[in-house]
């Protein structure tokens, strides 16, 4: 395979699974939203806490209905691309990934169907219940996906033994040192993503007509998410960056743009990487701060990219997708914050923001998805050349397709993907436009 095949195959996977994520996400943080919304209506304000669910449980379903039609070619091009990948560790991800599936299978098909359609047939608290079960049922599904991520970074409980990984134990490959990290990164991804598409939407109605209170409180439940996910979503970048540091020098040294060992550590805040001269052009930089990221050799000693030559990843995109991600996390901190110290002095009524502030908040609507995509973009090139930590590389499991059936392939998804997205934003403007009329159905109501 050419390099440039090598990379458009690179490209189609991660836009495959870039758009699969998108839905995952906004379905895992909707799903506990909703459970929270049916148990806070078993209290006050029950008649407004039933219409946030109303509404909101019509964008999980199409976010649900999304996800797993995207996931179907993610497995599909994960045999279809990387040919060679399961013959060296499907001994580790041909489990999780049949646990993933059947966890999908279990908890989503049977239950969400009385979820969407059952709940004039079933009591209040019944029918939590099943709203609860859908919501650990994608939290489950989820888990084996972020395993075998964070397996593939940190490969613990399997050995190379003859070509092919073979398990020692599946407590250190659940459990590999990434997992926290990465779970956490990306719970905290789906709650910020779903907060910011909550307040976009509450938002935009106000400009048309004056929301009620379900639409107040719908406000409110995301502005505090955002408020407290933006705080924790710190917390886990600066674990993930040390545990990188720690497992994945390389990554962290292009991370940084740390060229040679020895070198005064200082902390890179924006500059320009220059892979040909190893140096970083108009950089502006934090003298003596950024040792704590970087990795160590085993006699203490800084590690540079200089000790990585040939299996290093791109240093530019890995530079700046990680500095993208931050900035996005930044504004959505500050807006964040802000719309919160504001809202609690007008009581949560969006409707009282100046109207140039509510044209930020639907500015930040999507806000979590470019966080995710430069988030995920950093993951994936900082791994590069490998696909499994140290061991594997890309270009040994990749097959042998020609550029151009790569390309139309790569074309072909991306027009389906293209008219998804386009259908999904035309109902979120819908129902922000025009809200959600109930449809009477002879056997239950969505």
């Amino acid at each position: 395979m050419t390099y440039s095949t090598l990379w458009l195959t690179q490209i189609q996977f991660f836009s495959s699974l870039a758009f699969m994520l998108l839905f995952l996400v906004i379905e895992l943080g909707l799903a506990w939203v909703l459970l929270y919304f049916k148990l806070r209506s078993f209290g006050p304000d029950h008649a407004a806490w039933i219409a946030a669910y109303r509404f909101w449980v019509r964008v999980f379903a199409l976010a649900f209905i999304l996800s797993f039609a995207s996931s179907l070619p993610v497995l599909i091009q994960f045999g279809s691309l990387w040919p060679k990948l399961m013959d060296k560790i499907g001994n580790v991800a041909g489990p999780l990934l049949a646990a993933g599936i059947l966890s999908a299978f279990i908890f989503k098909s049977c239950f969400l169907g009385a979820m969407l359609f059952g709940q004039r047939h079933l009591s209040e608290r019944a029918h939590a219940l099943i709203v609860f079960m859908v919501a650990l049922g994608v939290a489950v599904s989820s888990f084996w996906l972020i395993v075998l991520l964070s397996w593939m970074h940190t490969p613990a409980g399997a050995v190379m033994l003859d070509d092919r990984y073979q398990v020692t134990a599946w407590s250190g490959v659940l459990f590999n040192p990434a997992l926290p990290w990465y779970a956490g990164l990306f719970v905290l991804a789906s709650a910020l993503t779903t907060g910011f598409l909550m307040l976009g939407i509450v938002t935009a109605q106000t400009l048309r007509r004056p929301i009620d209170e379900s639409g107040r409180l719908v406000f409110r439940t995301a502005i505090w998410i955002v408020a407290a996910g933006v705080l924790l979503q710190g917390v886990m970048v600066a674990g993930a960056g040390s545990m990188t540091a720690q497992y994945q020098p390389a990554k962290a040294a292009a991370t940084a743009a740390y060229w040679r060992s020895g070198e005064p550590p200082d902390l890179v805040l924006f500059a320009w990487p220059d892979a040909a001269s190893a140096e970083n052009r108009a950089a502006w930089l934090w003298r003596r701060a950024g040792d704590a990221w970087l990795g160590r050799d085993a006699e203490g000693r800084l590690r540079g990219l200089d000790q990585f030559a040939g299996m290093t990843p791109p240093v530019a995109l890995t530079f700046w997708s990680f500095r993208l991600a931050v900035a996005v996390g930044l504004c959505m901190a500050l807006v964040a914050w802000l719309t919160l110290w504001r809202a609690r002095r007008i009581h949560y009524d969006p409707g009282a923001f100046s109207v140039a502030w509510r044209h930020v908040l639907m500015g930040m609507t999507f806000s979590g998805w470019i966080m995710l995509l430069a988030g995920l973009a950093y993951v994936l090139l900082g791994a590069f050349p490998y696909a499994v930590n140290g061991t594997v590389t890309v270009s040994e499991i990749a097959g042998d397709t020609a550029f151009d059936v790569v390309l139309g392939g790569y074309v072909g998804y991306m027009v389906f993907y293209l008219l998804f997205l386009a259908g999904f934003f035309q109902m979120l403007r819908h129902i922000a436009r025009y809200g959600v009329v109930p449809i009477a159905r002879r056997r239950g109501r969505a």
